[in-house]
């Protein structure tokens, strides 16, 4: 065997095999052929023990001589291995330990262990044929010291190969993220890695590189680190959220991860959850949160500049009574129809907004500030045509109040208020209208809230401060009073006296007319009754039924009460429904009237020719008198179309036999006109104001009552 020089020189031969890039059975098998040599051994031998540390067995050798014979099954019958340096030679060695010497035709073996990641992994074992072989130290500490080698080796090739799974494993794992991932230095920025969306997918490469690029142009990485970006991507239209985030790389070095979610959905879903807290389902136009928010803005940006914008509160005239009588699918399709006409005015589009109910506001900017009027225009012409609501047409008015901004005020919870308390000026002025915001109005308002709470506090005291008043209606022939109309007035005890027109819309407005007119309708029973047993069983009394009582669904049931409670004799009555009534849904309207009149009362058309009289539905129902509202009177005289009006409506009557009967006569000179076109009946001041039943008595019936 060569001295100590040649060992040293041997050992630092295989310590140059520590960069060798061979597998680990390769390398091994190269360094323990050079030990072999070396010390002139038998063999050399590298065990492995298996993963459940149960058995051993070779996987290199230097001369594929003696390998397969140390391979054992059971771990215990390595008897020439132990966990630490093991010298077993034949002169002192156990019967176990010579029959396994002798098996391998050795003399003596010497065993290292070697560990991996401190575990003990494998042996390696030198054979020898002669007693005195590894009998020097140094011998035994070349052994060792090979063996620290080939430990060094085995620890780097499972740490690469570690490396190199783990990095495989991340790549399939990364890959199947559905998110595009990009990998880069902290230092340099250059691109480490890329999983496979982000390297395949266009928009999500281009997404996650132009973010990176911003953040290293801007050189605030840190400043990013869970601060996500939004990016949208115009030609897929497709939403992206990128993050960036820091960490060691898997060799250890800074880099900055970016990755890009698909947030399209989650985009969209925002949008709806917007879209449903600022939008009226029903509609779909903005609702009152999304009134306010705009609103605040305008008046805002419209002080600023030193300019005029305005509020437009919208309520629909009546439009309980649609509902009510008529079903909540007829009054949603209503509003729909009602928001799709004011959006489609000049100007609106963007600009209108449902506060809830059947109110609307439309803010009108500085912009279109100087088309007030005509949008104004616009929006009455809008609501004097038919809605065609389920193949039928209805008609649908509405009231408006108006407030300036910054003149009136400018803030929007007032601005919105005044205008609300315009609008009810204008419901309160006969509907169908408009009206601004004045400190007139206000002082107006201040007397409705009175009127309203002294109202609800009459009402529930079993309406005792309502009566009623009489007007004559006169043969025009005879000129006797063969009949009146009975119109309720109010006798407050707080208030005063009031006419019908202070607070009628406001009983209407507030659901409290059916009470009203209820009572109105069982004391004008009653009197006619009394009326007709003392003396005149022919006379009759007209009674107004406001739509509100008409679209009762119990209506018939309820004047049929009246009417057995009272006693009167039903033909003495003339029950008058308005024209607005009668000309929607006309099947509804004939079930009703068809109803009434199977109790014996009369029917007559109230305020025929206030905008939308219609000869063909006047065919069809079963009307006994028409009603001409005093809008054609006034000016008769000198008016040909209203005169001409007059006529087609007398000659009309003749021909489908009801009577005729004109209101709001005032002067000789509108009764000689009208006796002459042929008119049957007049009612209006020119023969007697309306009266309290006393009165009414002593001026129009003749002789005493009761003789």
């Amino acid at each position: 065997m060569s001295g100590n020089k040649t060992v040293n020189l041997e050992l630092s031969q295989i310590i140059h095999m520590l960069e060798d890039n061979g597998t680990f059975v390769e390398v091994s098998k190269n360094i323990i052929e050079k030990i072999t040599d070396n010390l002139h051994a038998q063999d050399a031998v590298i065990m492995q023990i298996s993963a459940d540390g149960k058995s051993m067995h070779a996987i290199a050798e230097a001369k594929d001589v003696i390998g397969s014979k140390l391979d054992v099954e059971d771990i215990s019958q390595c008897c020439l291995c132990s966990d630490e340096l093991k010298r077993t030679a034949m002169s002192t060695a156990s019967d176990e330990e010579k029959e396994r010497l002798a098996l391998c035709n050795a003399k003596i073996c010497i065993s290292v262990p070697i560990t991996i990641n401190n575990v003990k992994a494998m042996y390696l074992l030198v054979m020898g044929d002669t007693d005195d072989f590894a009998g020097e130290d140094k011998v035994i500490e070349y052994i060792k010291d090979v063996a620290m080698i080939i430990h060094s080796i085995a620890q780097s090739k499972v740490i690469n190969n570690s490396l190199i799974s783990s990095y495989d494993v991340l790549q399939k794992i990364l890959d199947n993220i559905g998110s595009g991932i990009i990998v880069c230095s902290k230092n340099s920025g250059n691109i480490l890695f890329e999983n496979d969306m982000a390297s395949h997918v266009t928009e999500v490469r281009e997404t996650i590189r132009e973010c990176l690029e911003e953040v290293f142009q801007n050189k605030d990485i840190s400043g990013h680190i869970g601060t996500p970006m939004e990016r949208y991507n115009t030609e897929s239209g497709l939403w992206f959220e990128v993050r960036f985030s820091e960490l060691k790389w898997i060799d250890g070095s800074d880099v900055v991860v970016a990755t890009a979610a698909d947030i399209t959905q989650k985009k969209k879903n925002q949008q709806k959850i917007e879209y449903q807290a600022h939008n009226d389902f029903l509609t779909g136009l903005y609702n009152r949160m999304k009134c306010e928010v705009d609103l605040r803005k305008v008046i805002r940006r419209t002080e600023k500049a030193g300019l005029k914008g305005a509020v437009l509160f919208l309520d629909l005239d009546d439009f309980k009574h649609i509902n009510d009588g008529l079903g909540h699918q007829y009054g949603d399709i209503l509003l729909q129809q009602i928001a799709a006409g004011l959006t489609g005015i000049p100007g609106l589009r963007g600009h209108c907004y449902r506060m809830g109910g059947d109110e609307f506001v439309i803010i009108i900017e500085p912009e279109i500030y100087n088309e007030l009027s005509k949008i104004v225009t616009n929006i009455k012409t809008l609501f004097n045509k038919p809605w065609y609501l389920m193949e039928t047409e209805y008609f649908c008015t509405m009231s408006m109040g108006i407030a300036l901004f910054p003149d009136n005020s400018v803030d929007v919870h007032e601005i919105t208020r005044m205008a609300d308390v315009a609008m009810y000026e204008a419901k309160r002025s006969g509907k169908n209208g408009y009206a601004y915001y004045s400190s007139e109005v206000e002082n107006s308002t201040a007397k409705r809230l009175d009127i309203e709470n002294n109202m609800r506090q009459a009402i529930s005291n079993e309406i005792n401060e309502f009566v009623v008043f009489y007007q004559p209606v006169v043969n025009v022939n005879t000129q006797m009073c063969t009949s009146c109309e009975a119109l309720v007035r109010w006798d407050s005890k707080a208030l005063g006296f009031m006419g019908p027109g202070e607070f009628i819309p406001l009983a209407e407005y507030l659901g409290l007319i059916t009470s009203i007119g209820d009572y109105v309708l069982e004391e004008a029973c009653r009197r006619c009754k009394i009326w007709n047993d003392n003396g005149h069983p022919d006379f009759y009394i007209n009674v107004n039924l406001s739509v509100v009582q008409l679209l009762q669904k119990d209506v018939v049931e309820n004047i049929k009460r009246i009417l057995d409670k009272t006693g009167v004799n039903p033909k003495n009555i003339v029950l008058e429904i308005t024209e607005s009534f009668a000309i929607n849904d006309m099947q509804r309207v004939m079930e009703i009237i068809t109803g009434l009149k199977k109790l014996g009362p009369r029917i007559a058309l109230d305020d025929f020719g206030t905008g939308y009289s219609s000869l063909n539905y006047i065919k069809q129902l079963p009307l006994d008198i028409i009603k001409v509202d005093k809008t054609f009177i006034d000016d008769i005289v000198e008016d040909d179309y209203a005169q001409a009006f007059v006529k087609l409506i007398v000659d009309l009557s003749k021909t489908i036999g009801t009577k005729i009967v004109v209101e709001g006569v005032e002067h000789k000179e509108q009764f000689e006109l009208l006796k002459s076109l042929g008119v049957d009946y007049i009612q209006g001041y020119y023969f007697g104001k309306p009266v309290p039943a006393n009165i009414f008595e002593e001026k129009n019936l003749e002789g005493r009552l009761g003789k």
